[in-house]
């Protein structure tokens, strides 16, 4: 049984730093891809950046580049996302989802749509 798990939302101030944990169990495939999402209030669930491990390659939203890093801890069967300069409309509940299919790829591990199995959410709020 597929199981994810986010951990690691809270409140920060603007320029602040967070560090998100997706934790999974059940997957069976060496490569497969794991998406972080996120979902502002009042808005649609938009991709923010994505892995496919086994090859760890790694895409990423226009709007985090260069402030997010994703990245993964086979050992701890656990993917994070490093959020560096956060800026107030980062602000929203944080999800992550995974493809133990082993079917997603590419550009296609961005969208939400492509994912079947995902996490309950993390709040994320950036705020002075």
């Amino acid at each position: 049984q597929v199981q994810v798990v986010e951990s690691g939302g809270g409140l920060v101030q603007p320029g602040g730093s967070l560090r998100l944990s997706c934790e999974l169990s059940g997957f069976t495939l060496d490569t497969y891809a794991v998406g972080w999402f996120r979902q502002p209030p009042g808005k649609e669930r938009e991709g923010v950046a994505s892995i496919i491990t086994g090859y760890d390659t790694t895409y990423y939203a226009d709007s985090v580049r260069g402030r997010f890093t994703i990245s993964r801890d086979n050992a701890k069967n656990t993917v994070y996302l490093q959020m560096n300069s956060l800026k107030p409309e980062d602000t929203a509940v944080y999800y992550c989802a995974a493809d133990p299919t082993g079917v997603i790829a590419g550009t296609s591990s961005l969208r939400p749509g492509a994912y079947d199995d995902w996490g309950q959410g993390t709040q994320v709020t950036v705020s002075a």
